[in-house]
């Protein structure tokens, strides 16, 4: 199979599963492990394409990212750029730390398939544990509730764990709603996505040559495309259906590949 067919193979899974807290990198690592794409520059790829997708939520939040940026126009209760700088602050430390140490270890099927279990256990005790909702819209969200989601979206450093599902789940365990949590995540994914396929470019630049050009921009071509056309319904769905049932999902998905792989 020819590298492009795979780029648009992972660029539409990429782009059905970035906004469910199922795993979208988990989902493509155990697809390109059945297409016989592996190695570094898989591993990059699989990064860089989210990027794809998460440009569907700045054309879908255009208008809060350019009121945050215009000086004055922000008010005092609605998150702004220090909401999503604190949120961003732990993963960015952790993972600029560990970085070598999940490309190299990390990015496998049997990895993933723990993080796809440990992730749907902790949306189940999530729905469980559901404290006094604080925050029922995202601009209800304290700066130290978006420090505790911040802190929840480390897990996600681990394939499989899943940026939404953790942090929703993160997010309804220290007082917000499941739709304030879920909107929150969004707006952060932007900035945490951009510096993660930065990061991980700059790290990987001696094993990328240019010919590697043509299937990143197909698969993140592929990806925003997809997630353009899905991103409303798909919002909607992770802001109203209950996270245990992503989570059985994660557990049967789970269960086909570990009959697959081993």
């Amino acid at each position: 199979m020819s590298d492009v067919i795979i780029a648009i193979i992972l660029g539409i899974i990429e782009g059905l599963t970035e906004f469910l807290p199922v795993s979208s990198s988990g989902h493509m690592i155990l697809t390109a492990y059945l297409l016989d794409f592996t190695g570094e520059r898989a591993k990059t790829f699989e990064i860089v394409v989210q990027l794809g997708a998460v440009l569907a939520v700045v054309v879908f939040y255009r208008k809060r990212f350019l009121d945050m940026v215009k000086p004055g126009v922000h008010r005092n209760s609605s998150i702004n750029l220090l909401h999503i700088a604190i949120a961003m602050a732990p993963a960015i430390l952790i993972g600029l730390i560990f970085h070598r140490f999940i490309k190299t270890y990390l990015f496998g099927p049997s990895t993933v398939l723990i993080g796809l279990v440990a992730g749907g256990i902790l949306m189940i005790a999530a729905e469980k544990l559901h404290r006094k909702v604080t925050a029922e819209n995202v601009d209800d969200i304290t700066y130290k509730q978006a420090f505790g989601i911040g802190c929840f979206q480390c897990l996600a450093l681990w394939p499989g764990f899943s940026r939404s599902g953790s942090t929703i789940s993160g997010g309804m365990l220290i007082g917000t709603s499941q739709k304030a949590a879920a909107e929150f995540t969004f707006i952060v994914s932007v900035p945490m996505m951009f510096a993660a396929t930065g990061l991980d470019l700059y790290k990987s630049r001696a094993v990328l040559s240019f010919e590697d050009l043509g299937i990143f921009v197909v698969g993140l071509a592929v990806s925003f495309i997809v997630a353009t056309i899905a991103i409303v319904t798909f919002l909607n769905l992770i802001k109203k259906l209950k996270l245990s049932w992503f989570a059985y999902y994660r557990f049967a998905l789970a269960l086909v590949f570990f009959i697959i792989f081993f």
